[in-house]
């Protein structure tokens, strides 16, 4: 059970993960530029994209009913994020599964809906197969993603860190 709800939940942070102005931090140790300080020829889509792609989420999940001293660990690698031409908020969102003996690239359809500049990835009941039915709800900001989960008739939260991955 532990299982399918750690996949579920590793899926469903792949379909859920972001920030284009709100999610660089102002204080990191490069002392890098916030976007509202960098150029103002880029957008907000066009920013997303770039902070999603090639990026790695590290966090924790909880499961509801279930003691919160003991949290679960989990990590995602997103190889791409992209907006689709011609929808108003879908993207698709290629991510890397390691799970047991698996190893695999899965694309993920998910809108992701503005609340002024921060992102929210939103699923409603999307049936994976062989998975089950997810649902959930992630925003992103400051170089940190939170949110809630719900796989069939199990859920939580999620929480956690956004960083890019390092080319080797």
């Amino acid at each position: 059970m532990n299982r399918i709800l750690f996949l579920g939940s590793v899926c469903i942070a792949l379909a859920v993960c972001s920030t284009p102005l709100a999610f660089q931090s102002t204080q990191s140790v490069a002392q890098e530029k916030s976007p509202t300080e960098k150029s103002a020829t880029k957008n907000p889509i066009a920013e997303f994209e770039e902070y999603l792609s090639n990026s790695k989420l590290t966090g924790s999940f909880t499961i509801d009913g279930k003691p919160l001293d003991k949290l679960e660990a989990e990590t995602y690698e997103i190889k791409t994020a992209k907006k689709l031409d011609g929808y108003d908020s879908l993207w698709e969102i290629v991510a890397r599964i390691k799970y047991g003996d698996k190893d695999v690239e899965v694309p993920v359809e998910i809108n992701v809906e503005w609340i002024g500049k921060t992102p929210v990835m939103v699923m409603d009941s999307m049936a994976l197969p062989g998975l089950g039915t997810f649902s959930a709800r992630v925003v992103f900001h400051d170089k940190k993603y939170a949110g809630t989960w719900k796989h069939d008739d199990v859920g939580g939260h999620l929480f956690g860190r956004v960083e890019k991955k390092v080319a080797k």
